[in-house]
């Protein structure tokens, strides 16, 4: 009997350490991850903002698209948004549903990004209230959004990502931004949703040029 219970503590000692192993994988290795993949985007963006303008250009998908920052979350945040939202673009960071309005642009700016792995990049959106600011830089212009609303949704609630949010075949007459994230926490069941409105654009600044912000 003290052998099957020593052998049971046994494996429940490897168990665990498996789990534990998991976990800082999950929490500290994605997270490394993410970071070695935004400070390369984040180079490669300022370059290509750098040089000569090219009106026709598009982001190419998996490349920088953006950077957004959020004044409630500390002066240190601030991540590239990617264009897309596959699996592979959201382990680099935050990502803009393609065929979604461009930032500052008539219609609904939408970018999804994961909540608990990979940086967790919007792990805190529960904490934005109304009134709160949501920065986008590009190029030449910082659009400065406006929190409305937060919802939580169904994952399979598509429309929340419409030019106009819940109404799909409406025009759009704002411009628009929508954040989308798992909730709860470590769990896909359902969705959580910030809405906000553009409140003002502005010139980018030559000393965040300079910084890549």
């Amino acid at each position: 009997m003290r052998t099957v219970i020593r052998g049971m503590g046994e494996l429940c000692i490897t168990a665990g350490l498996i789990v534990m192993l998991f976990v800082t994988y999950e929490l500290w290795g994605t997270g490394q991850y993410t970071k070695g993949a935004q400070d390369e985007l984040g180079d490669e963006m300022l370059k290509n903002w750098r040089a000569a303008k090219v009106t026709t250009e598009r982001v190419k998908l998996g490349k920088g698209l953006a950077v957004i920052r959020i004044p409630r979350f500390g002066e240190h945040y601030r991540f590239v948004v990617i264009e897309g939202v596959d699996r592979a673009d959201l382990r680099k960071g935050p990502g803009h549903y393609p065929g979604s309005a461009l930032p500052g642009q008539l219609g609904n700016f939408v970018v999804s990004g994961h909540r608990t792995t990979y940086s967790a990049p919007f792990n805190r959106l529960g904490e934005l209230d109304r009134g709160d600011r949501i920065l986008i830089d590009t190029r030449d212009e910082q659009y400065v959004y406006k929190v409305t609303d937060r919802r939580i949704v169904r994952p399979s609630a598509v429309e929340v990502t419409a030019p106009v949010p819940f109404h799909p075949k409406r025009r759009p007459t704002e411009r628009l931004l929508t954040l989308t994230t798992c909730h709860p926490k470590y769990s896909a069941a359902q969705r959580m949703v910030v809405f906000g409105e553009l409140a003002e654009a502005l010139p980018r600044a030559a000393s965040a040029r300079a910084a890549g912000t």
